[in-house]
């Protein structure tokens, strides 16, 4: 291909798409055709398909070129780092750990941004230095700040950035700590997602500025927040859409293993046993995931694949003293569950589902999320309508005051 027809088939053509999606809008075009992707995604990568999370295998812009242009201008996230760059082989390593974001994410980010010239940025997250590029294209890049916690994706976006012309400032560090050196800030939107928006983002922000962040439980399922910081130092507003971003690095979930609640025992254990008719199927989507983390903060669930596509959904707690299994297989209606512990998990789960059920089966839309020094408090349509955390469900003669 020429080079004018790289451009069609590439930028053009995305731009396009972004376009007739509403993802792009006409303000942030011109800052789009400046910093075109390509000059912000470095030579090796493992691209991704949107609305999956998974990675191909390893494209190389040497070995590969039309591959990796396809990639690179596909509506779709790009993994860039595995395993804080240890990992660099054809296949994929254990964790992602950078990334380029699905474009049609990074636009609906920076539209829930809502910049206006004259106003400060952080950002938490460079990565490849192509969301720090749109932005100091759009506002200036003495305007923006943005912090990375390894210094070799820090150093390579600050080359992308320097040949591009930009020079925004680009701080190697902890996100969790912002960057005060520069606050107050305006608006400040990360690119990576938290479970517990850092005190210090509220603290460098104006009254009035604006928060968007990746939010989730340790259940899983997660959403964009658009939060907006108040006198009293809390920040509160609605969830804007669904997401799926690695965790920050200070927050990454480092969830015991399942042999530490079976104690050297196989399964069942001393598990009671039952059975349901709530479908472990019907739990396992991102808001299903979200709706039941939400309600019962220190779940989380692995699980162990069978044949024909049946499988056992675990579920865990965090303090180790419980767990249960529910058994899904294809065409069945009642799914065998053995629960173990002081606490019945597969319980908590149906109370937390059916709650969900009740309100109408709500979207990411409806839920809110409002931060203070108390810490994290999700809602339903209204701040003043709580999510409600459940109280641990318990065998009757565990002898705990669960009850």
């Amino acid at each position: 291909m020429t080079e004018h027809e790289l451009m069609e088939a590439g930028p053009k053509r995305l731009a396009s798409a972004l376009m007739r999606s509403g993802a792009l809008k006409t303000d942030w075009l011109p800052a789009y055709e400046a910093t075109p992707r390509h000059q912000f995604v470095p030579d090796t990568i493992w691209p991704g398909r949107a609305g999956a999370n998974r990675q191909d295998d390893r494209v190389t812009l040497e070995g590969q070129p039309d591959l990796w242009w396809e990639a690179v201008y596909r509506d779709a996230p790009i993994t860039t780092q595995w395993d804080h760059g240890e990992y660099t082989g054809p296949k994929t390593g254990r964790t992602p750990t950078s990334s380029s974001s699905m474009p049609t994410m990074v636009f609906t980010m920076l539209a829930t941004l809502d910049v206006h010239h004259g106003q400060e940025v952080l950002e938490i997250g460079t990565g490849t230095g192509w969301n720090a590029a749109l932005l100091s294209q759009r506002l200036g890049a003495d305007h923006v700040v943005s912090v990375e916690v390894d210094p070799r994706t820090a150093e390579d976006a600050r080359n992308r950035l320097t040949l591009a012309g930009l020079h925004p400032l680009v701080h190697v560090g902890n996100g969790a700590e912002g960057y005060a050196e520069r606050a107050p800030y305006d608006r400040l939107i990360a690119t990576c997602s938290v479970g517990t928006v850092p005190a210090a983002w509220r603290e460098q922000i104006v009254s009035g500025g604006i928060i968007v962040t990746p939010w989730g439980p340790t259940y899983g399922g997660e959403a964009v927040a658009r939060l907006t910081a108040a006198e009293d130092g809390s920040a509160s507003g609605p969830f804007v859409g669904s997401s799926a971003f690695m965790r920050m690095n200070v927050q990454r979930k480092g969830l015991p293993p399942t042999r530490s609640f079976l104690d050297g025992r196989e399964w069942p254990a001393a598990g009671v046993r039952s059975e349901t008719t709530l479908s472990p199927d019907d739990v396992g989507e991102w808001i299903h995931m979200f709706a039941i983390g939400v309600q019962v903060p220190d779940l989380f669930c692995r699980v162990d694949w069978g044949k024909n596509g049946a499988y056992r959904l675990w579920l865990m707690d965090t303090g180790v003293t419980s767990w249960a299994t529910a058994d899904y297989a294809k065409g069945h209606t009642e799914y065998p569950v053995v629960q173990s512990g002081p606490r019945r998990l597969w319980n908590e789960l149906e109370t937390a589902w059916h709650w969900w059920d009740q309100q109408g089966r709500p979207g990411f839309a409806r839920f809110g999320l409002t931060v203070d020094n108390d810490g994290e408090h999700v809602w339903l349509d209204s701040p003043d309508q709580p999510v409600p955390l459940r109280a641990a469900q318990c065998d009757s003669d565990c002898g705990c005051d669960h009850r």
